[in-house]
């Protein structure tokens, strides 16, 4: 009884953390995960995934802790410097496709009923199609490569944001400052640049952080089915789709490590993207 009476003081001791401080720990975790993978990335030389026969299918140990593979490069940094490019891909991917989301979502909500028709129409019309299935078709008809991987993604995974802009521009028409500009005889495009775009900013960097791990995983994935990045690349669909063929000999850890940092790394915007939102959510940023 006494030592459950002090394990109870002891936990009152300690601070409760409310949501914002909880979601300020978490998002600091992620961060410091997404950039140790970066910098990681950047720093590890090329040395190690140069062709080693003396050290090819080596289970993992101190030396490689992600093991080798047939070629005795080292899976470790093949891994890092996959998750580093499919980083830099997602970024400008998602960066594209924000902007897109952004005009189209703004042209929706105040060049009028055609306009608004016409991009409500291209909305349900990519989201009512498999994002993979599009993105094949369009990096296929480009010819494929990091080019066609880029367009691909930015041309696909705009509709949700544009969405919710269009829902976030329609509010702001109705306030009050708008309406008042309006009066005062404000050009539309003024009152779109002063007024609307300032208040969109916190959704455009959430909706861009969001739409990052669907960058990363839709470029593993058509790079794994052959339609996405060269093999000469490090990336993390080429080391998959390479590790297929020798899991039945047992080199397990070629598929293991590579898709699991990869699960860590989508997590870790996700997390991110999530917690952004919480924060300046104004009906749950003082929990």
């Amino acid at each position: 009884m006494n030592f459950l009476r002090i394990m109870t003081q002891k936990k009152s001791l300690i601070p409760k953390l409310n949501l914002r401080q909880r979601t300020l720990i978490a998002m600091i975790v992620s961060a410091i995960i997404l950039l140790s993978v970066i910098f990681a990335g950047i720093l590890l030389g090329d040395e190690r995934i140069a062709t080693n026969l003396e050290n090819r299918n080596l289970a993992p140990s101190l030396d490689h802790p992600f093991g080798t593979d047939w070629l005795g490069r080292d899976m470790f940094t093949r891994t890092m410097k996959g998750l580093t490019l499919s980083i830099a891909v997602g970024l400008i991917a998602a960066a594209a496709s924000s902007l897109i989301a952004v005009v189209l979502g703004i042209l929706a909500a105040t060049a009028g009923k055609i306009i608004d028709s016409i991009i409500s129409w291209l909305v349900d019309l990519f989201l009512s199609v498999p994002h993979l299935v599009t993105l094949i078709l369009i990096a296929f008809a480009l010819g494929g490569g990091m080019k066609g991987v880029i367009i691909g993604l930015a041309l696909t995974h705009w509709p949700s944001l544009c969405r919710v802009i269009r829902a976030e521009v329609m509010q702001l028409r109705s306030t009050e400052y708008v309406q008042i500009s309006r009066k005062l005889g404000k050009k539309r495009w003024w009152i779109v640049t002063k007024h609307m775009i300032p208040h969109l900013i916190p959704q455009f960097f959430v909706g861009l952080i969001l739409l990052f791990p669907h960058a990363i995983l839709h470029e593993a994935a058509i790079t794994f089915v052959g339609m996405g990045l060269s093999p000469h690349h490090p990336a993390i669909g080429i080391i998959l789709s390479e590790s297929m063929r020798y899991l039945s000999t047992g080199m397990w850890w070629l598929a293991f490590f590579p898709g699991l940092c990869l699960l860590i790394v989508v997590r870790s915007f996700d997390i991110i993207g999530e917690n952004l939102r919480m924060l300046i959510d104004p009906h749950r940023a003082h929990e």
